[in-house]
């Protein structure tokens, strides 16, 4: 055992931490190519695609990695659309898939030449109104939900996702009322799945409902493709068998039906392991019998272990060397932000911590920066890329006390 050096095994942590800042975004572009190959290479189906949903990183110059990679992108919002093009993704390339959204939304998307996809029958009227006579894309909740925590499962009848299969033929009246083809399906089970079954039965579900539609000339499967946050203790997902899988059964249903274009939309999968947090501790106290080592590391910052009780691996790594040494009770690694759930990491067994050592937070590159705040009124940090070359480069600058009062 030993203190972490370096993140990535390619930068070093204090180095970073003095030029931009702490705490910090640090993402690895060889790593973040990587993991678009593989969502490229998932399926050999000749007609298939990936859609990376971009609610997990948003910033413009990893979604022109992305872009370059030759994905496509999915937008929740018109803030996220218009990155996405700001990033080199065409109209063509970009799906709006929206929830509960508003009619200056979807006309957004439909002055753009951006497809839509609706997710209950108010939302299909409403871009009816909007864009009589167009193509929609509908989003259909399979009644099986998948994830690792209840706020992430997206399927199932009690998740608000999505129209039931019991309203298509209502879907279908609403379409004709207003002359729009429905030209694609999609849905979404939930996140972080590591074993595929759920999610080959969903897919064989939303085929089956393709069936029965035949002017639907796409079909997303979805993504919730799950990465393990527990080192050496949670399998990775088989992307090998898991893409054996989804041939066999998109080409039976080709050869039953017609040619599809078949999508899925990984998020996380993209961008988590290319990205870790960097912070600073603080203070170092025993309280009762308990050990609390108190970082910069709010969830201002991170808020996924808070919302979610999420799971990341942490590394200590001191300013000089010294022996290596862990604590003989587990210890809590908390932030500062001024609440008693600011909790980073709980019970976790640590090497001793001083004032001064830097922590790292690995496989923080999904909804982490894309879901900080400025609460406490603390500002953003910096994010800044390890590229191929082994140089960093600063991708977006850190917050100024000025930025959080400038109109």
């Amino acid at each position: 055992m030993g203190y972490e050096k370096l993140v990535f095994g390619k930068a070093d942590v204090h180095a970073l931490l003095r030029e931009y800042g702490s705490p910090l975004y640090v993402y690895d572009e060889e790593i973040l190519r990587v993991r678009c190959r593989e969502m490229r290479n998932l399926m050999k189906y000749p007609h298939f695609r990936v859609n990376y949903s971009a609610k997990a990183n948003t910033n413009v110059e990893l979604l022109k990695i992305i872009c370059s990679e030759d994905l496509d992108v999915d937008g929740m919002s018109p803030g996220e659309m218009y990155l996405e093009m700001k990033a080199g993704f065409t109209p063509d390339r970009i799906t709006f898939i929206g929830n509960n959204v508003s009619r200056q939304e979807l006309q957004f998307a439909v002055d753009h030449g951006i497809l839509v996809s609706v997710d209950s029958l108010s939302q299909l009227k409403l871009l009816g109104e909007v864009n009589r006579g167009g193509t929609v894309c509908l989003r259909i909740n399979p009644g099986i939900g998948a994830g690792h925590h209840e706020k992430v499962v997206t399927g199932g009848k009690k998740a608000k996702f999505g129209i039931a299969v019991e309203d298509l033929a209502l879907a279908q009246e609403i379409a004709a009322d207003f002359d729009m083809t429905i030209t694609g399906l999609n849905q979404h089970i939930g996140s972080l799945f590591l074993e595929p079954d759920a999610y080959l039965s969903a897919a064989a579900f939303i085929l089956d409902v393709a069936a029965g539609l035949p002017t639907v000339k796409m079909v997303d499967l979805g993504g919730g493709f799950g990465i393990p946050y527990r080192h050496g203790t949670e399998p990775r997902l088989d992307l090998v068998l898991l893409g054996e899988q989804l041939d066999r059964l998109v080409n039976d249903w080709v050869v039953d039906h017609r040619p599809i274009t078949i999508r899925t939309e990984p998020g996380r999968y993209v961008v988590a392991e290319s990205g870790a947090l960097l912070g600073t501790v603080t203070s170092v106290k025993e309280n009762y019998n308990t050990f609390f080592v108190g970082t910069d590391l709010g969830f201002n910052t991170l808020v996924r272990p808070v919302m979610y009780d999420s799971y990341h691996e942490l590394s200590v790594v001191p300013p000089q060397e010294r022996p290596y040494q862990e604590y003989d009770k587990p210890v809590f690694i908390v932030g500062n932000i001024c609440e008693s759930g600011d909790i980073l990491a709980h019970d976790r067994v640590l090497p001793v911590c001083r004032e001064g050592d830097a922590i790292i937070v690995h496989d923080a590159g999904a909804y982490g920066f894309a879901m900080a705040s400025t609460y406490n009124s603390r500002p953003l940090p910096a994010e800044v890329l390890i590229q191929l070359d082994g140089t960093a480069r600063l991708i977006r600058r850190a917050q100024t006390l000025e930025d959080l009062w400038r109109e």
